[in-house]
This record gives structure tokens, C-alpha cells and sequence, in this order.
């Protein structure tokens, strides 16, 4: 089996967020202790695998992610990036249709490699701020808000865009709050930046000490902005150390989310599946 590292959310190598890509043979899924143990040995972000469900194009592919530690319910990132091989190695065009645990997803290849995904849009809830979020973070939050069970994490408000990038938490008090991960996110400070929000994602519950880019967050960070902002399209700007943008449009119970992506590795794995 072929395996490939694809940066997600970026036009340029050794940008954005980095996924692993594995493209299955045959019609079903290994066992579940070998996908961990490959996630585990690529160690990113999260690593996918996908094979076909059917013989026909619109038959689609069932798609699955696991983070270092665990599986999960839904991942921006790692989809654009197989929809990318998928698109870049011939297996699929145009839009491509994907069965996972969050859903029936899509990918919608665009002009200059850009790719679209239809997600469905985060259920956002305002809650009172945890009593442990301003310690585990070192800031005081705006606001805060439940993302809803597909998504599962804290949506947090910072006064401005520099608290979000000088941001430097305690991980393992992150990773006792009880969710997923934890969005932090501001208004950007100028409107001419070419982004309208900023954001950081941490997530030490599912061995994700901070993700580069995160397109799962945008689809509660869609309409959390969307609402404060008076526009259903907007750019996220994530500033991890990698950084990456990613383009919202809100479609009420859809978020779409539009980036780029370039295969930076080519190899083959040689352990067979289990």
C-alpha cells in the first residue's frame, strides 16, 4: 500500500497541517488496532484511510481517522487531504463523496488545486466558562461555547488576537477539562490582513498537543464569526507555528471549507494490514 504525508490548508510545502493518506485495497477497513498502530507510527495530527464503497464513480469512498491515540468522529484537515490524492493520483474527479462517522461528506476539486468541503455545521450552545478553562489556558475568556457532540470541544473567546498567539497553556490541565480539544479564537486586529478571525486549537485528551490547522473547528468557528461578523464567507487565519488558512461559507446546517494541499511524502507501506 502506498502511503503519503499531504499538507493540508496551504499552498506551499511544510505549511499548513501535515495528514497521513492511505488509500485501501478491497472493500473493507483492517482491524481497528492495526489503523491505530499506523496513525501511531506516522504520529501526526491524524492519519486517514479510505477505500472504495463500490465499482462506480458515485458509488464514493467510506473514510475513516485516527489521531496517535485514538479514533475520531471528524477531521477537516486529513479529508482535504485525501480528497487531494484522490484527485492528484487519478482515483476520483470532481466531487468526491465520503461515508464516515460524522456523516456523508463531500469534496469539490476547484480551480489552482483549491478543494471544498461540505461539513455539516457545528450546533453551537453559549455555556458559563468552565471554572478550570482560565487557569488551564493563562487568559480569561470573553465567552464560551459547547460545539455540540460531533465536533465535542470548547469554543473560547479571547479579548484580542494577540492573546490568541501568545496563548501558551497548561496541557495537561487542557486535557482534564473534559472535551476534545479547546478552540481559542479572536477577532483579527487588522481588517486588512487578509483574515477576518484568528484561531489555535489544543488538544492533549486525543494526543494532540496543539494542531497546526484545524478544519473541524471551523464549522463552529464558521458561525461563531459569521454571527458576530454580518457574513456568511470569511477567512480563518490558525496560528500554529505552521500556520494555514482556511475559507468559510455558511450554508445554515452546512460550513463549507476551502484550502489548498501538496504531497510532501510518496512511500510505501510495508507492514500488512492486520
Amino acid at each position: 500500500m502506498r502511503i503519503r504525508i499531504v499538507d493540508a490548508f496551504t499552498d506551499r510545502p511544510f505549511a499548513g497541517n501535515p495528514a497521513g493518506v492511505v488509500l485501501l485495497d478491497g472493500d473493507g477497513f483492517p482491524g481497528a488496532a492495526w489503523l491505530q498502530q499506523v496513525a501511531a507510527e506516522v504520529n501526526l495530527a491524524e492519519t486517514a484511510f479510505a477505500h472504495r464503497l463500490g465499482p462506480g464513480a458515485d458509488d464514493g469512498w467510506a473514510l475513516r481517522w485516527f489521531t496517535p491515540a485514538t479514533e475520531v468522529g471528524l477531521c477537516g484537515h486529513a479529508t482535504l487531504a485525501t480528497a487531494h490524492v484522490l484527485h492528484t493520483t487519478g482515483a476520483a474527479a470532481g466531487t468526491v463523496r465520503f461515508t464516515t462517522r460524522g456523516g456523508v461528506l463531500t469534496a469539490a476539486a476547484g480551480d489552482g488545486g483549491l478543494i471544498t468541503l461540505d461539513f455539516p455545521t457545528a450546533p453551537l450552545t453559549a455555556v458559563e466558562v468552565p471554572p478550570g478553562v482560565p487557569d488551564a489556558l493563562g487568559a480569561r475568556p470573553l465567552s464560551a461555547h459547547d460545539t455540540g457532540p460531533v465536533v465535542g470541544d470548547l469554543l473560547v473567546e479571547l479579548p484580542d488576537e494577540r492573546s490568541v498567539r501568545d496563548l501558551a497553556p497548561d496541557l495537561r490541565a487542557v486535557a482534564r477539562l473534559g472535551h476534545r480539544g479547546v478552540i481559542v479564537t479572536a477577532r483579527a486586529e487588522d481588517p486588512a490582513s487578509g483574515y477576518d478571525f484568528v484561531s489555535r486549537f489544543f488538544g492533549p485528551a486525543v494526543g494532540i498537543d496543539e494542531d497546526p490547522v484545524t478544519g473541524s473547528a471551523h464549522t463552529a468557528l464558521a458561525p461563531f464569526w459569521s454571527a458576530r461578523l454580518g457574513r456568511d464567507e470569511l477567512t480563518g487565519f490558525q496560528a500554529s507555528a505552521r500556520t494555514g488558512l482556511v475559507r468559510t461559507a455558511l450554508r445554515g446546517e452546512r460550513t463549507l471549507l476551502s484550502g489548498g494541499a501538496v504531497t510532501v511524502i510518496d512511500g510505501e507501506l510495508l507492514t500488512p494490514a492486520g
